[in-house]
């Protein structure tokens, strides 16, 4: 490092679910130096910008901390489903340098214009919301695991159908939040229009593993579905037993009736 390439810092963070993107857009617009790019808004600070994203991320490059909790606190103001426990990722930074590239959570850049950490920020903030998306697989796999090994053990599952329904309808929540969600993790719209910069998201991108991340996630779905199938066919089967049971007894009254009919 030398005095003329200080070392600066970036903090991504996975506020909420999503924004009221709308509305955040003008009140932003109005009162703060901002830009729009399709679902992002890049915020000009003295010391540096803060890039936020419709999706409920926002990466701060070189931001001070007053102005940060300032745009987080006014972010909140329109998040929609805000997370308890933000998620955050924390990088390094210099500019200056004679190549583009990451290493061991440092990024070296030649150059600071905004483009470049727009484009950045796009593979940064897929980053984030893909550890949301994995958080929430994970949280949703452990608080059901009891389920199959109570099947494996017992043969059956002992619940009541209201719970079974409430364990199934938490499950597909899971599934279509991340499912309906699951376009944020292709190659974002903005380098349609300037493609010249897709090489560096590229790179970041890589470097953050998302395309093997999101394999690792599919799979994760793929056990939610495995879970939503097994409890589905076993409300069926409870559903059919007691009907059978019905029948049963019905045909046991029906029975006893003949029969005392005959005797008096």
């Amino acid at each position: 490092m030398t005095d003329d390439r200080p070392i600066k810092r970036c903090l991504t963070v996975c506020l909420a679910q999503s924004f009221e993107f709308a509305r955040l857009r003008e009140k932003l617009l109005d009162t703060t130096r901002a830009q729009l790019f399709r679902n992002a808004l890049v915020i000009d600070y003295k010391t540096g910008c803060a890039i936020v994203f419709a999706y409920g991320v926002m990466v701060c490059w070189n931001v001070n901390l007053d102005d940060r909790h300032a745009l987080q606190d006014l972010l909140l103001d329109y998040a929609i489903k805000p997370d308890a426990e933000p998620q955050e990722d924390n990088f390094s930074y210099e500019v200056g340098c004679e190549n583009d590239r990451f290493q061991h959570d440092h990024i070296e850049l030649q150059s600071a214009d905004f483009k470049v950490l727009l484009a950045l920020s796009h593979a940064m903030a897929q980053s984030i919301k893909l550890a949301a998306f994995e958080g929430h697989a994970i949280d949703t796999i452990r608080a059901t695991s009891h389920l199959p090994q109570s099947l494996a053990r017992e043969g059956k599952i002992k619940l009541n159908r209201k719970t079974m329904a409430m364990i199934r309808g938490q499950l597909f929540l899971t599934k279509s939040d991340i499912i309906l969600n699951y376009d944020l993790l292709d190659t974002p719209e903005f380098f349609w229009e300037h493609p010249e910069y897709q090489q560096i998201y590229s790179m970041a991108a890589n470097y953050l593993e998302i395309q093997q991340r999101t394999d690792v996630l599919s799979k994760k779905l793929e056990t939610i579905h495995e879970l939503l199938e097994m409890l589905a066919d076993e409300q069926k089967h409870q559903h059919s037993s007691t009907l059978e049971w019905i029948i049963i007894w019905l045909i046991a009254v029906e029975i006893v009736m003949s029969i005392l009919d005959k005797v008096f």
